[in-house]
């Protein structure tokens, strides 16, 4: 298993501090329904959100969850050593292991979290896609600990995105506004594997509107495609 030490690590330092400063720039819409959620704190919790919102789990920590424990599932990999030394700078904790197929030991290890009444977040069409496509396998551990999920919905006024990358990372601009979102899914709703997956699928599809993938949306919802802050889809 890799890690970041030494003076890599350093390094890592003053790109945290940035994280933190950017993020104290967002401005946030927000219901008072999705902060109960967001701060839900009578059992644990799996926040589940897409890999390309990913930038906001440091804002999502530090603003609702401060105080509780977070564990994130990091691959074994160089890249996931980057991200493990990152995530340890905003104060999350990790789990190393196959996020590809939830491989035995990290799925034992996140069940442990759980049980132990901390919280963990899943990325479930991470590490490398397809994009916003949930697989069965990121909600074995929910369902093994019949663990609450909290869906993270994120619609960004003015972001940038990284074009190359497989999800097109989204940046939030300094200052932008971000609208938060959050949905509750009780572990009574997870039992049927198949069915909680179509529905998780479908409600983070809801949750987090992406014009530029308009036709994914209209096959997930069945119905038309999600529009974002009321604006309807441009023509293609």
């Amino acid at each position: 298993m890799q890690h970041i030490s030494g003076w890599r690590r350093l390094v890592m330092w003053p790109f945290g501090l940035l994280v933190r400063t950017w993020i104290a720039t967002l401005r946030l819409d927000e219901t008072p329904q999705d902060v109960a959620n967001f701060t839900k704190c009578d059992q644990p919790v799996a926040m589940v959100l897409w890999h390309n919102r990913l930038f906001l789990a440091a804002l999502i920590y530090r603003r609702y969850r401060r105080g509780r424990p977070m564990y994130a599932l990091v691959s074994a990999s160089k890249d996931g050593a980057w991200l493990d030394a990152f995530f340890s700078l905003i104060g999350l904790r990790t789990v190393r292991g196959s996020s590809h197929r939830l491989g035995r030991e990290a799925a034992t290890a996140l069940v442990e979290v759980l049980r132990d009444g901390k919280d963990v977040g899943i990325t479930p069409d991470g590490p490398k896609g397809p994009i916003y496509e949930v697989k069965p396998g990121a909600l074995i551990v929910t369902r093994r600990t019949k663990t609450p999920i909290l869906l993270i919905g994120a619609e960004f006024a003015s972001a940038w995105r990284l074009r190359k990358a497989w999800d097109k990372f989204y940046l939030p601009k300094p200052f932008s506004r971000v609208r938060m979102r959050c949905e509750l899914v009780p572990a009574e709703d997870l039992t049927d594997r198949d069915a909680a997956t179509a529905r998780i699928q479908a409600r983070l599809l809801e949750l987090n509107p992406d014009l530029e993938f308009a036709p994914l949306k209209q096959s997930a919802n069945g119905s038309r495609p999600i529009t974002a802050w009321g604006r309807a889809p441009t023509p293609r």
